[in-house]
């Protein structure tokens, strides 16, 4: 299943499920470091270029079900200059780090700042990236989850064990990846989406639990998604989510998705990467006035990934990066779970037919079987305006990828992706990074997406290519 997640420890939301049969009550296939989907052939085996040359490499191939293939591939070795330590804090600037470092020392706690400086290939902003707050250095995890107990008792919820190889810098690894390969000729199962812990609001979840309530065979990480409340709420997808036809987040509009259908029927491959994602939503009201909606089950005026109209200081595709918006109206289903987020502004709750039921402040519940409109700002004035109890609204969804309208049918998911990497053969977006494969023949690879703050792209996503006509078989 897709789960994103900055890195494998952490949590995370979307969740791509592969299920053969019905009913089928396995766990989820062991998911790594690093997890690339390949669809169809896979290219030939040759060791990968992680790490400096003449790294050791160990491969070994599982057939999970007709058609459907896991490869673990451990590649280099433990790096004597890597150490597990606790990442008590993550800041965007020094002067909060440093009062980060104040407070865990009158707790007892020699820590120290460490910035992180690679950003994503296309944010132009100067400087690290942030600053990582951490306690400990140790050369096995355990003593390092126990500290971690310790400094979160003293207040840093957000804390997590880290290895600091993942920190960007040279190291031999070992790197843990894992290929799923599903042939289209004799996969008999499903492919899918799912939200890894039913509901956005209810957080994020690794694999290991979402695989098997979904009673998955196999499943790999996903999208980007919001990490701190600064951002917005933690486990939303940073970008598209469709999950069973219903759309659940917005597009980060103009970049790359990857589509997936619930079998090869349809006329459409299984699973297909498609660009310039894009969707468009609008609300009318029964009294004619229409509005744009900014978002889908989100915090207004936080806008990860940027690429929505009215996002400040962009409305482009802005990597890593969380955009505001003071005028913003968001459309909340049950999905997002039980109540909508409080703060300023109005808020419309509407039943299955789109009636108005109650024009309320932000914060209220979401009736089971219809949505809530959320406005703040110029939006507010227009729900208060407009939106009445009694009035109707109606909100249409529209999905464009590849300058083709595409249809939220039942089946459908769909999960959101960073810069393309590679087209054809090329390195595409200005993507600069190690690349999983040594095969940029014929293949489309496109990241799921970039660690934060590492050189490798955690999940990624291959389909084979014709040479003859260099398009997607």
């Amino acid at each position: 299943m897709l789960v994103p997640g900055l890195r494998v420890e952490r949590r995370g939301l979307i969740a791509l499920v592969l299920v053969v049969g019905l009913g089928w009550a396995g766990g989820a296939a062991p998911i790594g470091a690093t997890s690339v989907a390949a669809a169809d052939d896979a290219p030939a085996a040759r060791a990968l270029a992680l790490g400096p040359a003449g790294l050791p490499e160990q491969r070994t191939t599982l057939e999970l079900a007709p058609g459907v293939s896991l490869t673990r591939i451990l590649h280099g070795a433990a790096d004597p200059t890597s150490a597990w330590t606790v990442t008590a804090a993550w800041e965007d600037t020094d002067a909060a780090a440093q009062a980060d470092l104040g407070r865990l020392a009158g707790a007892g706690f020699n820590a120290s700042v460490v910035p992180i400086g690679q950003r994503a290939p296309d944010d132009p902003a100067p400087g690290p990236l942030g600053y990582a707050v951490r306690v400990g250095s140790f050369a096995t995890r355990a003593p390092a989850d126990r500290l971690l107990r310790d400094v979160k008792a003293a207040g840093l919820a957000d804390a997590g064990v880290d290895d600091t190889g993942e920190d960007g810098g040279p190291t031999t690894g070992p790197w843990a990846v894992d290929v799923l390969r599903i042939d289209h000729a004799q996969f008999r199962g499903r492919l899918g989406t799912i939200l890894a812990s039913g509901m956005i609001s209810a957080g994020r979840a690794p694999v290991s639990q979402a695989a098997p309530r979904a009673g998955a065979l196999a499943g790999v990480n996903g999208g980007y998604f919001v990490v701190g409340p600064s951002d917005g709420t933690p486990g939303d997808p940073a970008g598209i989510s469709v999950v069973d036809g219903q759309l659940v987040a917005e597009a980060v509009n103009g970049r790359t998705a990857l589509f997936l259908g619930p079998t090869t029927g349809h006329g459409e491959p299984l699973a297909q990467i498609l660009s310039g994602v894009s969707t468009a939503i609008d609300a009318t009201a029964s009294d004619g006035a229409e509005r744009v909606v900014n978002g889908l089950d989100r915090v207004p005026g936080r806008v990860r990934a940027c690429g929505r109209p009215g996002a400040q200081p962009t409305q482009g595709p802005k990597h890593d990066f969380t955009c505001t918006d003071p005028d913003e109206l968001v459309v909340y289903k049950p999905l997002f779970g039980s109540a909508t987020p409080a703060g300023s502004g109005v808020e419309a709750a509407l039943d299955a037919d789109g009636l108005v039921t109650v024009l309320r402040p932000r914060g209220g519940r979401i009736p089971p079987n219809g949505t809530v409109l959320a406005g703040t700002g110029a939006a507010s004035d227009w729900l208060t305006a407009h939106a009445q109890p009694g009035a109707h609204i109606r909100v249409t969804e529209r999905l464009t990828a590849d300058g083709q309208r595409r249809l939220l049918r039942p089946g459908l998911g769909v999960v959101n992706g960073g810069p393309r990497l590679v087209w054809g053969g090329n390195i595409s977006d200005g993507a600069e990074s190690v690349m999983l494969t040594g095969c940029l023949n014929c293949s489309v690879l496109s990241s799921w997406p970039f660690v934060a703050w590492s050189v490798h792209a955690r999940t990624s996503f291959s389909r084979t290519c014709s040479c003859a006509t260099n398009s997607p078989s």
